[in-house]
């Protein structure tokens, strides 16, 4: 489970860093466009939150990588997102649910893992 754990954090790393890029990318793209106001709007608006979402993309990224607990829940919640974002949002978001919420990862995050119904 660890090797997925690291890959997962990898993935959310480069996912991060795509996201960093587009919106750096439309923010630029903004500015260029500076003379339609309703297109710098749109361009900004966007930027931002593919920016700000990269950026905790690459947070989260970093804190599986390290283990902490914290990114776990972290990942769990951007997962769900992410699932809109088709095709490689929702496939990242099927293997951060897939590889933490199973018992092994719970294990080492230092979580107790469930039991089943009796």
């Amino acid at each position: 489970m660890r090797l997925h754990i690291d890959a997962l954090g990898w993935l959310h790393l480069a996912w991060g860093a795509f996201g960093l890029l587009t919106g750096t990318s439309l923010f630029i793209l903004a500015f260029a466009a500076r003379q339609v106001p309703v297109a710098v709007g749109v361009l900004v608006t966007v930027g931002a939150v593919l920016f700000l979402g990269g950026a905790f993309s690459v947070l989260v990224g970093w804190g599986i990588r390290r283990l902490r607990g914290r990114a776990r829940l972290a990942a769990l919640s951007l997962a769900v997102p992410n699932l809109l974002l088709v095709p490689f949002g929702s496939a990242l978001a099927v293997y951060t649910f897939w590889v933490l919420l199973n018992n092994d990862a719970r294990e080492v995050f230092g979580h107790a893992p469930r039991m089943a119904p009796q």
